[in-house]
């Protein structure tokens, strides 16, 4: 079992280790870092969707930036569009699960702010029905995604393709990118880095 165990280890190193070796990939996180900087600065918010274990990674993400990262400072208006379960239990009912995130959209953003769709397939219809929506709307576009980029990847204005077909490694290199890109916006904005 200890082999298997280092094994795991070893293939998530491996993960982001081509992340750290893809200058295309760095360069993407730092553009997502500076999008949101001035999302926020223009008085704009970031809406984040996932499903599963990239719904925990949205509500995460979501808290890191409207509560507090490394220090304490002003919240940033994120939130992870799932959090209300009698509003997504009502829109699955009533019209379906791939309007969840795009009627609620429709209802609360506006031109100027960010969607961020997670997805390691890149193939979710909710989020890339959302990103029809956000497209209209004059959101701009993140998704984190895994190596093909999916679906999603054609209406990305960043796309984030953690270069990794399994479905954990992806999702432990999402909240590594997504650390990253709150430290980074919590530096420029507040003028405070740990790293």
């Amino acid at each position: 079992m200890k082999k298997e165990i280092k094994n795991i280890i070893a293939d998530s190193i491996l993960a982001k280790q081509r992340i750290l070796e893809s200058e295309e990939l760095v360069s993407a996180i730092k553009q997502v870092a500076g999008l949101l900087v001035k999302t926020f600065q223009e008085g704009g918010r970031v809406w984040i969707c996932g499903n599963g274990g990239s719904a925990a990674d949205a509500q995460h993400i979501a808290a890191e930036l409207s509560g507090r990262f490394y220090f304490d400072r002003p919240p940033l208006p994120a939130e992870a569009l799932h959090v209300n379960t009698s509003y997504l239990t009502a829109v699955a009912n009533d019209y379906s699960y791939d309007e969840i995130y795009a009627r609620y959209l429709k209802g609360v953003a506006k031109q100027g702010d960010v969607l961020i769709g997670i997805s390691t397939s890149g193939n979710s219809g909710n989020i890339i029905r959302a990103q029809h929506v956000a497209k209209d709307l004059g959101l701009s576009i993140v998704s984190l995604t895994g190596e093909t980029g999916g679906k999603m990847k054609e209406f990305s204005d960043i796309l984030l393709n953690v270069p990794s077909t399994v479905t954990p490694r992806i999702q432990e290199s999402h909240i590594l990118m997504g650390h990253i890109v709150c430290e980074l916006v919590e530096a420029q904005l507040f003028g405070h880095l740990n790293s």
